[in-house]
């Protein structure tokens, strides 16, 4: 049992059929591979690369096409890697000696997306869908690990790593588990609050925020409207030459696009980190396009991109990053709940939001990001989850469930 920051690491042995076995082994292959390619990108730089963020961009679709691995693995398997590396390099620069990492015992990372903890079994992700793994726990557990820590409601689990013991040949799963209320503010129920940063994604404005940030979408727009005649007139010449140079122009221009994003998605989670949010939500990317007529194939690539960022930045901040179907948020006035398809014209050219019935009037991105967060906090309600939900934030104060404002201090 491993402490530190106060979590507990407890080691559980498992029960698992052959098939579940094998897809297991299977599993860690996988996630050994990807951990070592990412190792093998990041050691190719002179100055050995790092950043999780870098190592992202160079590895991750390259292992996402050549790897049956779930994206969660994925981006865990980075992770380890770019932890390990950045180990060698820090030992490095306190003049001890230290070689290329390699990842050889057999392990995969899980995160609590990836792996359920319940009473007496665990669901962990494979290669081919979810496996089932009884526990084999000790007859008395009063004073065990297991009952101190995995199944006290005072501990939630943050994540596991899948071990496999080849003396004993069985797979262990060492849950880390962290106190559930680490201060003060349990007492004034504080410590299950949920507050909302409503995220809206367009053409014209990429990304919308409830909180009235705004980031444009014209540079992405001019650029590509720029690299497809660049593109079209090298493919009209017809040359190898010109081939090898539409290469170059696309690798160009997706590496403009993802600073860009990186960029944008690193302001969101700055954004929600700001004002106290613990949920970063947005609209659901499936059928975007259909949603967004004038939507082009590089306006849903961003926004899967942008998505993505946001996802694995948010993750290391304690932010939880969502989706809802976003039915009837444009059409729906945030102000009075009135919703109406004329609400919002769609023959003006205009980013405007006028209610029919209370005669609001406010910039449409802005109106349908507040209404994103309040349909999520609407739908924990309905289903009976997210805890004590308070609120969406605003750029000068806090919308709650029933869509009444109020102003607030955020605290310092």
């Amino acid at each position: 049992m491993v402490e530190g920051s106060g979590t507990r690491t407890v080691p559980v042995k498992l029960d698992v059929d052959k098939s579940a076995a094998d897809l297991l082994h299977q599993t860690i292959d996988h996630f050994l591979d990807a951990a070592n390619h990412v190792v093998d990108v990041a050691w190719e730089s002179d100055w050995k690369i790092t950043s999780k963020q870098k190592l992202h961009d160079l590895t991750y679709y390259d292992v996402r096409d050549d790897s049956p691995l779930p994206a969660n693995l994925v981006q865990a398997a980075r992770n380890r890697a770019a932890e390990a590396v950045k180990g060698v390099v820090e030992r490095w620069k306190e003049g001890k000696k230290a070689s290329k990492p390699e990842f050889t015992s057999r392990f995969a990372s899980y995160d609590a997306r990836t792996v359920t903890v319940n009473d007496d079994h665990a669901t962990l992700a494979t290669i081919n869908g979810r496996i089932t793994a009884e526990f084999v726990l000790p007859n008395e557990q009063r004073k065990t690990p297991h009952s101190a820590y995995l199944f006290n409601d005072d501990y939630e689990v943050k994540g596991a790593t899948l071990h496999y013991d080849e003396g004993e040949d069985c797979f262990y799963l060492h849950v880390r588990t962290k106190p559930a209320v680490e201060n003060d503010d349990a007492d004034t129920g504080d410590a299950k609050h949920v507050s909302v940063l409503g995220v809206d994604l367009g053409i014209t404005n990429i990304a919308t925020t409830s909180t009235g940030r705004f980031w444009g979408g014209g540079e992405l727009n001019h650029w590509h409207r720029e690299y497809e005649k660049r593109r079209g007139s090298l493919q009209q010449t017809g040359t190898r030459w010109a081939h090898i140079n539409v290469q170059r122009v696309g690798r160009k221009q997706t590496g403009r696009f993802e600073q860009m994003l990186h960029t944008i998605s690193n302001e969101l989670v700055d954004e929600a980190l700001e004002n106290d949010c613990t949920h970063i939500v947005f609209e659901q990317l499936k059928g975007i396009r259909e949603r967004l007529p004038h939507a082009k194939a590089v306006h849903k690539w961003a926004f899967h991109r942008l998505y993505e960022y946001v996802t694995y930045k948010a993750e290391s901040d304690g932010l939880v990053v969502k989706q809802i179907n976003p039915a009837y948020t444009s059409q729906r006035c945030s102000k009075c709940g009135f919703t109406h398809e004329d609400n919002r014209p769609h023959n003006n050219g205009q980013n405007e939001f006028e209610c029919l019935k209370c005669g609001y009037d406010v910039h449409a991105d802005y109106n349908a990001a507040k209404n994103i967060g309040l349909k999520y906090l609407r739908d924990q309600q309905k289903s009976g989850r997210g805890g004590a939900p308070v609120g969406v934030r605003l750029n000068s104060g806090m919308m709650n469930v029933n869509g009444e404002y109020s102003p607030t201090v955020l605290h310092s």
